[in-house]
């Protein structure tokens, strides 16, 4: 019942302050559509490799492991199901090898032919490729469907987990000041920026009050004890119907009182009451991590590139 409460999906962690916390929101945003972007076009080795690198950046940073633990483990193990059922799913290469000549004919053939001896090259190993890496009964493994399984695992685990570090250690004002300056040449195409990271700001803003509201729902379900099994399919279908318009309406009215609070302060337009959301400046730590960002794009175009 608990479980939307104790993973921290979206929200901000002001304390304890972090090395990451105090980096600027603009190089923590590159650094993140790094993650997002090397992804394409890439081998599995640095798929893999993305993986540990959030890992240990999380473990550096000393973050709270009441924070990431349980989020972590539950996405581990989404993504461990996900590699096991894509590893035996088929691969989508389902061909069937039909030979040239009849059975017979085909035994006649190769016990006619006789079988040429082949002198490997000096210094070289024999290897013996094999496409199907597993085959019994039901379950059937091969190269591509392991290859798959790797790629959908691993980009479940950096979609997920490297936008909520982000949101995890960055503020909704520190992410919409960032964005704002770096959506600033846009404005000569009048483009309404402003009221654009406005609307990012109230977004992330919202998150927290649409889990709470789920949570209450849930947990005003719970308590009532309901009989599903003699409400039936139909019954259960219209409960959660009835849930999921009072969620709505719970959260239209959580929007009309922000709303309500934004107006009594002033806060008509963008271009009339504008809000200084962060100081954005860069320091030692954000020029080392440019550097780094650097080295990280180096190393993705020579090791990372799929071949």
């Amino acid at each position: 019942m608990d479980l939307l409460r104790s993973l921290p999906i979206g929200l901000y962690l002001e304390q304890p302050q972090t090395w990451l916390h105090k980096l600027d929101p603009r190089v923590k945003f590159f650094w993140l559509m790094s993650f997002l972007t090397t992804y394409l076009y890439a081998n599995n080795f640095w798929r893999v490799l993305l993986v540990v690198i959030l890992i240990l950046a999380t473990l550096i940073a000393r973050i709270p492991r009441r924070v990431w633990g349980q989020q972590m483990g539950w996405l581990l193990t989404l993504c461990f199901f996900v590699l096991v059922i894509l590893s035996i799913s088929p691969d989508g290469y389902s061909i069937n090898y039909h030979p040239r000549l009849p059975s017979q004919q085909q035994t006649v053939a190769k016990e006619a032919t006789p079988s040429p001896s082949i002198t490997p090259l000096p210094g070289s190993t024999k290897q013996e490729y094999n496409y199907v890496l597993f085959d019994r009964g039901p379950v059937r493994v091969t190269r591509h469907s392991v290859d798959l399984a790797i790629r959908v695992s691993t980009m479940v685990f950096t979609l997920i987990y490297s936008t909520n570090l982000y949101l995890l250690t960055t503020a909704p004002e520190e992410i919409t000041a960032a964005i704002e300056n770096l959506m600033q040449p846009l404005e000569r195409f009048k483009i309404p920026v402003t009221e654009l990271t406005l609307t990012l700001t109230l977004s992330l803003r919202f998150i927290p009050l649409v889990l709470e509201e789920i949570q209450n729902l849930i947990r005003s379900v719970m308590t009532r004890a309901i009989n599903w099994k003699k409400l039936g399919l139909k019954g259960a279908v219209k409960v959660w119907m009835l849930v999921a318009e009072r969620l709505l309406e719970n959260l239209l009215l959580r929007a009309e009182q922000m709303a309500n609070a934004m107006m009594v302060r002033g806060f008509t337009s963008p271009s009339e009451h504008r809000v200084q959301w962060h100081n954005l400046r860069l320091g030692r730590r954000d020029w080392l991590a440019i550097v780094f960002l650097i080295l990280f794009w180096g190393v993705r175009l020579a090791i990372g590139t799929e071949v």
